[in-house]
């Protein structure tokens, strides 16, 4: 039985809690959240820690990490020294100096660790890489996600967006996906963005895109848009376009832009060739929840079955450092070489 602590009890973290609330080869051994909140029924009765530190005294075999980004790193290698495996949400750090300092203390004690990217999870999403590798490359990556977010929604990525672009916070998920496919290393960055909203710091923008090559000759652009001005046209776009032809996500019933069970859907894949088209249904896809069970129970596996994670935690880091040459292009001008 693996003793967990979950440590931030947002959105992601209340869901891997109950994720491993269900799951038989887990028991919880407490919550950390730097202030009391609503908390669903079943995740009552566990203890509940105010610090990092409280927490850590339950002596846990999984630290499961879903703060804010800026504490990612040291929250990883402090859990990681004390003796846990990690799940980390991401992106898992916000530099590329300490995401590969968490890599490599990982790889010193000889702990698993697994990055929450979890559309590596999503049977689908497995579908669509393994339908752009089949055509072959080099690839074009056409890819973004805009969310028209107000309220509630729009307040969170207030927050957020003091330690995080949204290019950095989503994008990792889709840079992830390219490096999936084109296995090649990245040559060269550039980025463009724009503050649209005096809500946000002066220095900070809540529109971006960015554009990258790498070394097979594959390019890829990424937009990610966030807040009450952001348009609901087109703003779920993945496609993917070879020499042999193209394989693309078709417009599932979303929802709005910031409905978070769309940001995973697919329901179809529309693999384009010369000689015709084929049309892939995906029905009955999982939802974010399951998404959450699935990604745990893989971190519970790992453990188990001492997985070699030395290519998740590769394409990690590779996937952070494509995303911060994009913050740093939009910052300076620049085209950035990796």
């Amino acid at each position: 039985m693996m003793r967990v602590l979950i440590v931030g009890l947002g959105n992601m973290g209340v869901s891997h809690a109950l994720a491993h609330h269900m799951n038989p080869h887990s028991r919880i051994v407490g919550l950390v959240n730097r202030s009391p909140r609503p908390l669903p029924e079943a995740l009552a009765p566990y203890p509940f820690f105010r610090t990092f530190e409280e927490g850590m005294q339950t002596r846990p075999d999984l630290v499961v990490i879903a703060t804010y980004s800026d504490s990612h790193a040291p929250l990883t290698i402090a859990a990681m020294e004390a003796g846990a495996h990690i799940f980390v949400e991401k992106p898992l750090a916000t530099t590329v100096a300490d995401a590969q300092a968490v890599v490599d203390t990982a790889r010193r004690l000889n702990r698993k660790l697994v990055v929450g990217y979890i559309l590596r999870h999503h049977p689908s999403w497995i579908r669509l890489i393994a339908e752009a590798r089949a055509l072959g490359g080099p690839y074009v990556f056409r890819m973004n996600l805009n969310q028209q977010s107000t309220g509630e929604q729009w307040a969170t990525h207030k927050a957020l967006m003091r330690e995080t672009s949204p290019l950095v916070d989503c994008g990792v998920h889709y840079v992830d996906v390219m490096c999936q496919v084109t296995d090649a290393p990245p040559l060269r960055v550039q980025g463009i963005g724009l503050r649209l909203s005096d809500e946000i710091a002066p220095e900070m923008y809540n529109y971006g895109q960015l554009q990258v090559v790498f070394a097979d000759g594959s390019v890829g652009w990424y937009e990610a848009g966030w807040g009450p001005m952001m348009s609901e046209t087109a703003f779920f776009v993945k496609d993917i376009v070879t020499p042999r032809g193209s394989v693309s996500i078709t417009d599932a019933d979303k929802g709005a832009s910031a409905d978070i069970d769309g940001h995973t859907k697919v329901g179809g894949l529309l693999v384009h060739l010369p000689e015709g088209d084929q049309m892939i249904d995906l029905p009955d896809e999982p939802g974010h929840q399951a998404l959450c069970d699935a990604e745990q129970t893989f971190v519970l596996r790992a453990i188990a079955e001492n997985l070699d994670l030395t290519r998740h935690m590769a394409d990690a880091v590779r996937s952070l450092a494509i995303c911060l040459a994009a913050d740093e292009s939009i910052r300076t001008g620049r085209v950035i070489d990796l």
